[in-house]
């Protein structure tokens, strides 16, 4: 056997060794996985692991995924690709945790095919790419008792809650019913029937579509609805109070009763909700809408106050936008970020623990009032706050907030120190609000008595103090549950957006008992936010600030300089001619003005350029160190070559 056929042979084997090695690899390290995922994206949590160990029966998911169709369709859907191979992976986990209790079947639903009429059959969510083929991305839960839950479409928005979705499903299908949740507002959060949709649509109108917030409820909860003039609460496990603008005593009587009684509550008030828009006639006739909802009654039984006309400010959380397209982009105080890295959720409760962002739009403040000797002992765990630099401001008026100066909020408002707290879960045993109970009508004997005579009350009464701790969550904020805050419309519907409607959901299932489903439900946001260049942005305007405010109060002194010289020259018009004099000084005061105006964008651009610059500088230490470390390994490792084949040249020749 020459040489050529012995190195082929050699070859052969080679490759016969490396794929056997491979396959008994993939054998016996099947099960063997390791995460090495920053945020653990691929591990379960452990209250999915506790739910996977107390399934006594198998179950099969079923992954709908057109995988076929997806590699040949637009960028739009070639992006789920990915997220599909996330959602499999993490379906593999469940398999493997489940001891043979849960079978997962991966399925590419083809045109025409007994698959994608499957798909069809159990509700999966439908997309059209061509005449033939149509895309699917849904997973199908089956019990051998004949329950069946479904996840009509898998949403990337949905990507940090999608081990709770699944989780939910599972949980829901073998161990309990839905928790019946009744919803009382003075909005139309669930909108009109399709029914009154379609009949508006055909008569030119606009018609009130269900809230995000309540969409998504429906499926994790029995959802009803409970009347603003209620006189009793019942038949639910969890009440769910938003936007209560005055509300009558009964209700509130109701409200109050319920949670004696060992109701759970999540209660949502707004100093100003702009979610609640002002009439026609409101509008036209100029007087100020009052948008606020508040119930001081119950919140001081509860050891709260939330004042009027008051909301939470941080200028280190506040968005920057245009207020009107005309204008530049300026911090909108109203309209905050909350985040974890600010340290706005509280960290050791399981509502807010794991939470990544949340929106609010005018949060309002709570405050916790001082107890007296008859108060009873409450427990105060603040769940949503500004950072340490937050403060309350204040309005004058409700006029200020008709056409809002997001400016001249901003110019006064002064830094804290100390967070802005707007939202509390209280426990404890609670007190009546109306310990002497309330007067109704008596429609009975009003309906014995004399027509002239003046209607017949009688006293309604009930528990006067909870027997056993209660809990209630109350929120200083509505609009942050809202479609325009916390969803936005994409291709495939409505999506969530940071992890609003996540506090809402945690905040029920904490309500309810059900804390291994919180501890699954948000791991965080999988965004890499720039924290350092933020810093940097933060730091480089905080040099500034004060020389800012100086020239801010200047440019309005003189701004009101301006507007008395012009009166001065209209009182003077009505009889006489033009006050030269007063005419050479408004000139002066507009090229001072301008010169103010003038130094303020010097300022503004010098702060940008200051920005920009440490920017490039992080950008440049990022990047050029590892080339240059390659470089010098290249090198070294250059050199060292050379030297070893120098030295082994002269050893060949001394011998």
């Amino acid at each position: 056997m020459n040489r050529t056929t012995r190195a082929i042979l050699g070859i052969f084997f080679i490759a016969v060794i490396a794929v056997a090695a491979i396959s008994i690899s993939q054998d016996l390290g099947k099960n063997a996985r390791l995460d090495i995922t920053e945020r653990k994206l691929y591990t379960l949590s452990d209250g999915t692991k506790e739910i996977l160990a107390d399934l006594k029966q198998p179950i099969t998911l079923k992954l709908f995924y057109t995988k076929t169709a997806a590699m040949k369709a637009n960028d739009q859907i070639r992006y789920y690709n990915n997220y599909y191979t996330f959602v499999k992976a993490l379906l593999q986990e469940y398999e493997a945790w489940a001891g043979g209790n849960v079978i997962l079947e991966v399925i590419d639903p083809r045109p025409y095919s007994e698959e994608e009429l499957a798909a069809i059959r159990y509700g999966l969510r439908r997309f059209n790419i061509t005449e033939d083929e149509s895309f699917f991305f849904g997973m199908v839960l089956q019990t051998q008792f004949g329950v069946t839950r479904t996840i009509e479409f898998f949403s990337p928005d949905r990507q940090q809650s999608v081990e709770y979705d699944i989780s939910y499903l599972i949980d829901t299908a073998v161990t309990r019913q839905k928790t019946r949740l009744g919803i009382l507002s003075s909005l139309s959060l669930t909108g009109d029937s399709q029914y009154m949709l379609r009949m508006k649509q055909m008569q030119g109108q606009q018609g009130k579509r269900k809230w995000g917030i309540i969409a998504q409820l429906e499926k994790q909860f029995e959802v009803s609805n409970i009347p603003a003039d209620t006189d009793e609460i019942a038949d639910i496990d969890l009440l769910m109070v938003v936007h209560p603008k005055k509300l009558p005593e009964k209700t509130l009587f109701a409200i109050d009763q319920f949670v004696l009684k060992g109701g759970r509550a999540i209660i949502c008030l707004d100093p100003h909700c702009i979610s609640d828009p002002p009439d026609r006639q409101q509008q036209f006739g100029g007087a100020p809408h009052n948008a606020a909802s508040n119930m001081p009654e119950l919140l001081k039984a509860w050891g709260l106050e939330m004042p009027a006309m008051t909301f939470a400010g941080d200028r280190s959380l506040a968005v920057t936008g245009a207020a009107n397209p005309n204008r530049r982009p300026e911090k909108i105080l109203s309209i905050m970020k909350l985040n974890a890295a600010k340290n706005c959720f509280n960290a050791e409760n399981p509502i807010t623990a794991n939470l990544g962002e949340v929106s609010t739009v005018f949060g309002g403040v709570l405050k916790t009032l001082e107890p007296d000797e008859n108060s009873p002992q409450l427990d105060f765990v603040p769940l949503l706050m500004t950072s340490d630099e937050g403060n309350s401001w204040t309005i004058e008026n409700p006029y200020e907030l008709m056409n809002p100066n997001y400016g001249a909020f901003m110019r006064r408002f002064r830094d804290g120190t100390e967070p802005v707290v707007m939202a509390y879960r209280v426990t404890g045993h609670f007190k009546s609000a109306f310990p002497q109970g309330i007067q109704v009508p008596d429609d009975a004997a009003t309906g014995e008595a004399d027509e002239n005579a003046e209607p017949k009350t009688k006293t309604m009464t009930g528990l006067t103090e909870a027997t056993e701790s209660r809990a209630v969550v109350v929120v200083a904020d509505v609009d942050f549950m809202g479609d325009m805050v916390a969803y936005q419309r994409t291709l495939f519907g409505l999506s969530t957006v940071g992890d609003n409607s996540t506090f809402v959901l945690n905040a029920l299932e904490n309500l309810s008992g059900s804390d291994r489903l919180i501890s699954i439900r948000s791991r965080g946001s999988y965004e890499r936010p720039f924290t350092i260049v933020k810093d940097i942005e933060t730091a480089a305007e905080a040099e500034t600030l004060e020389e800012t405010r100086a020239i801010e109060l200047q440019v309005k002194g003189f701004e009101t300089q301006l507007n008395e010289k012009l009166r001065s020259l209209q009182e003077d018009n009505k009889g006489a001619l033009i006050n030269q004099t007063i005419v050479e000084e408004k000139k002066k005061i507009e090229l001072e003005l301008r010169k103010a105006e003038k130094q303020l964008r010097d300022i503004k651009m010098q702060k940008r350029k200051r920005v920009e610059a440490l920017k490039e500088r992080m950008r440049f230490y990022c990047t050029i160190p590892g080339p240059i470390g390659i470089l010098i390994v290249a090198i070294g490792l250059g050199i060292y070559r050379s030297v070893r084949r120098k030295h082994y040249i002269s050893h060949s020749s001394d011998s």
